[in-house]
């Protein structure tokens, strides 16, 4: 039987990188995923093809989670259509970069109305969904939570996603519904290309600091998401797995 047989996920900013691998990897073990997007509907589209064509259950649904009325929507939806979920992937994300000097209330509010309320957000209307055999959070963090020279912002929303997961993890666990952040090194993805850092002396830098001497791909995480949306980590909740070659 595969690890994720009869299951309902839903994955957010699950269009492509991250998010898509983790999607793939549930539907490979028998989950059925409701591929969250924002804005390309495209991408979505696509990631649900690749299900489908082999062999798997997904549909795509559009919403964008810094907005509640989307949050609400898509879950409404869900519910709808399978009447539960039993996994959530908050993957949905942004990240900006920039010196002190040039923060901005624009600059914070993006990444903490995303990062952090759209997670509180998408966590409470699918904990009104998870039955009496609750079901697992995942929520995707970064190394970045520890600091990163100007990414104050970037690096504060994935601190408070940290804190958030072991705060629900101890409100949630009488239902059985288990909390756990997820948290990447640097990974190869099409954000990553596109920002110019695949390729760049920083990029460079992180490699050189991994003890594993690469940095990550996306399957790299979806692998450990199907661990921790499994009953193999049936006993472990509230916790921080790192994924990230060994880079601390």
């Amino acid at each position: 039987m595969k690890k994720l047989e009869n299951k309902i996920a839903v994955v957010t900013g699950a269009s492509k990188g991250i998010g898509a691998s983790i999607a793939t990897h549930f539907a490979a073990e028998g989950a059925t995923v409701v591929v969250n997007y924002s804005t390309s509907k495209e991408g979505a589209e696509k990631v649900v093809n690749e299900i489908v064509s082999n062999g798997g259950k997904a549909i795509a649904i559009q919403g964008d989670f810094s907005k509640k009325a989307d949050i609400e929507r898509l879950f409404d939806e869900t519910k709808t259509k399978f009447g539960r979920i039993d996994i959530l992937v908050n993957n949905a994300g942004v990240y900006e970069f920039s010196p002190l000097e040039s923060i901005t209330e624009e600059h914070f509010h993006r990444q903490f109305n995303l990062n952090v309320l759209g997670l509180i957000l998408a966590s409470q209307k699918a904990a009104c969904l998870f039955d009496e055999k609750g079901g697992s959070i995942i929520n995707i963090s970064s190394v970045a939570a520890k600091g990163l020279a100007t990414g104050t912002v970037y690096s504060a929303t994935k601190a408070a996603v940290d804190t958030v997961t072991r705060s629900l993890s101890q409100e949630l666990g009488s239902r059985k519904i288990r909390v756990n952040s997820l948290s990447p090194g640097m990974v190869e993805t099409e954000g990553a290309r596109t920002a110019g850092i695949i390729g760049s002396d920083f990029h460079k830098n992180i490699e050189a600091q991994t003890p594993l001497g690469r940095i990550g791909i996306p399957s790299d995480i979806g692998k450990v998401a199907v661990f921790l949306a499994s009953d193999d980590s049936g006993w472990i909740t509230g916790e921080t797995l790192l994924a990230s070659g060994g880079q601390n």
